[in-house]
């Protein structure tokens, strides 16, 4: 069994109001978040997200100041392999609110 570590980046551009899957790591894998910066990308936004491990708020409600942006950790995050890391987004987010996440995706790979 080979262990097969990448660093990735992911992004996305939310413009309405919805809850849909950021990270869904598969059961071979592990995901270790180092960092999720939200950015407001307008000025008549009034965004609120939440993001959730297999539907646990770890980040509630966190609301953005008009044309602002916000790193949520401060330590790294772990997505074990066969759940899902989602958001949320309500309020105004018409304009556009940017997703950005950096993390180590680690996946056990069986060798024949």
């Amino acid at each position: 069994m080979a262990v097969v570590n990448q660093y990735k980046f992911y992004g996305i551009t939310v413009t309405a109001a919805e809850t849909a899957t950021l990270l869904s790591p598969d059961v071979n894998e592990t995901i270790i978040i180092k960092s999720i910066r939200l950015s407001n990308l307008s000025g008549s936004n009034n965004p609120i997200i939440t993001l959730k491990d297999n539907n646990i708020a770890l980040f509630n409600a966190q609301t953005l100041a008009h044309d602002a942006s916000l790193e949520l950790l401060t330590q790294p995050l772990i997505v074990e392999g066969g759940t899902t890391f989602t958001y949320t987004t309500s309020g105004t987010v018409s304009a556009g609110v940017a997703i950005g996440i950096s993390y180590l995706n680690i996946k056990k790979e069986k060798l024949d």
